[in-house]
């Protein structure tokens, strides 16, 4: 297991002459920011992104209270349009808080999910037309118990989210139409779901393309398909996992002490642990590098690879930015190549993109 501490200035490694195997490191400037009519609310993975390249347009969703903002803007960053959402009411008197918002890309269609402290809704992607709404059933809930619904992740024709009791739940998702179905709950978990990522599995055997993580730091691999198999557990050591990626096969866990470990998705073996932030990391992405935001008020990239002799993971900080006295709590690329990014900040009321230059 290796260890990468960072203090101080963060500053990507210099190529010596006739370094040829130095990546090209990308350097980013903060470009127009997007207003948001009030500012984010302090949870983590509170953004969401969804390109839309034939179209010329990025959708951006942000969490605040009982409602979602959902803006698009042109690449310029110059916003277009802006509406809200409002979770389902269900029983009770008050207006039930959004817990997030996330687009979910499947093979035939894309869907925006709302998860809250009452229910699930599922909408066409624009967010006009809603296609589903579950119920969150609180029957085994103690009185002074939350109960709410967190993380959310598309696998396939399924999409997964996580509850407060540490079920996941599957959804069978038609192509068109709203004949969705509830057809699995997978249990692992002992403690409320903090976030859910998956990969492509490619058709492969006994690949583990989905990762779960709760607030005792467990992380559950499984692997998709008509039933979901759990493949192997990654014990927690006492400190939440707000939010985890996969890529090829490594999983990238952000956690409440600032640290980043990556580990073999079909092992669960720890390869290498970053001390990335000074205080509790808010989000994760990948694009292909990786990108860390946290409550420190920095976004950091960092490069994943494997070495081509040893097969070990390998890392380098690529890029580092400050939002001045912010605390963050999202942070995504807003395209598949990592050429931009955005993040959003408790009591911040914009967006702040930043693109290559």
């Amino acid at each position: 297991m290796v260890a990468v501490d960072l203090e101080g200035p963060y500053e990507p490694r210099v190529s010596a002459p006739g370094d040829s195997e130095a990546p090209p490191y990308r350097m980013f400037r903060w470009e127009r920011s997007i207003p948001l009519r009030g500012s984010a609310a302090a949870l983590c993975n509170n953004l969401s992104v969804l390109q839309l390249p034939a179209r010329n347009l990025t959708y951006f969703g942000v969490v605040h209270g009982p409602s979602a903002q959902l803006l698009s803007a042109a690449p310029e960053g110059v916003p277009l349009a802006q509406r809200q959402l409002h979770a389902k009411e269900g029983a009770g008197v008050s207006p039930p808080l959004i817990t997030q918002v996330h687009w979910c890309v499947l093979p035939f269609r894309v869907l925006l999910v709302l998860t809250s402290h009452r229910g699930i809704q599922m909408y066409e992607s624009n967010g006009y037309t809603m296609v589903y709404w579950h119920a969150l059933d609180s029957g085994d809930a103690s009185p002074v118990q939350a109960v709410f619904a967190r993380g959310i992740a598309a696998s396939g024709h399924f999409i997964c989210v996580g509850t407060w009791s540490g079920r996941v739940l599957v959804f069978d998702i038609p192509a068109k139409g709203p004949n969705i179905v509830l057809s699995e709950e997978l249990a692992g978990h002992q403690t409320p779901i903090t976030d859910i990522a998956t990969e492509p599995a490619q058709g492969q055997d006994c690949v583990a393309d989905m990762v779960t993580a709760d607030d005792s730091g467990l992380l559950c691999v499984w692997r998709s398909g008509p039933e979901f198999t759990l493949l192997t557990r990654i014990p927690g050591f006492g400190v939440p996992c707000p939010s985890v990626q996969l890529w090829q096969g490594i999983i990238a866990a952000g956690y409440g002490n600032g640290q980043v470990h990556l580990y073999e998705a079909a092992t669960g073996n720890l390869h290498v642990q970053i001390n990335a932030h000074a205080r509790a990391i808010c989000a994760l992405d990948l694009a292909p590098e990786l990108l860390s935001a946290g409550e420190d008020t920095f976004v950091h990239i960092w490069k994943l690879g494997r070495s081509p002799e040893s097969g070990y993971i390998e890392v380098e900080h690529c890029h580092g930015e400050c939002v001045s006295d912010t605390q963050l709590c999202g942070a995504r690329f807003c395209d598949s190549s990592g050429s931009s990014f955005a993040v959003t900040g408790y009591d911040l009321a914009e967006i702040r993109r930043f693109s290559s230059v």
